[in-house]
């Protein structure tokens, strides 16, 4: 008759062995390494999800500041705009260019044309 394998024993596990990464020949990892890499699998898209995540925090973040540079233009831009409207700015401007304010203000003329129709 054929002796049947004796198992031999198992060497109680340790950390250095753990940091070594010998526990991955022991029989019960052996068995179930389909799971392990299932584990594995999965963790490194976790983690490559996580990393796309973070790259598009970073460009959302990038047009948050653009947003608010760009708000800030358009306000001074606005301010630049009604100050040039104003007319005490505008007489300033006409005494350095050496003109003179209207003291009665244009009138408004308005045309009436006749009609060119020769039925009259």
């Amino acid at each position: 008759m054929a002796k049947r394998p004796t198992p031999r024993p198992q060497k109680k596990l340790t950390l250095i062995d753990i940091v070594k990464g010998n526990f991955l020949n022991r029989d019960e990892v052996k068995i179930h390494y389909k799971y392990f890499m299932l584990i594995f699998l999965l963790m490194v898209i976790i983690i490559y999800s996580n990393h796309l995540v973070s790259q598009k925090i970073e460009l959302v973040n990038d047009l948050k500041e653009q947003t608010e540079e760009y708000k800030s233009r358009n306000a001074y831009a606005q301010s630049k705009l009604i100050k040039v409207k104003l007319e005490s700015e505008l007489g300033k401007e006409m005494v350095v260019d050496s003109l003179l304010s209207l003291e009665n203000h244009p009138h408004k003329l308005l045309i009436k044309l006749d009609s060119t129709d020769g039925s009259k």
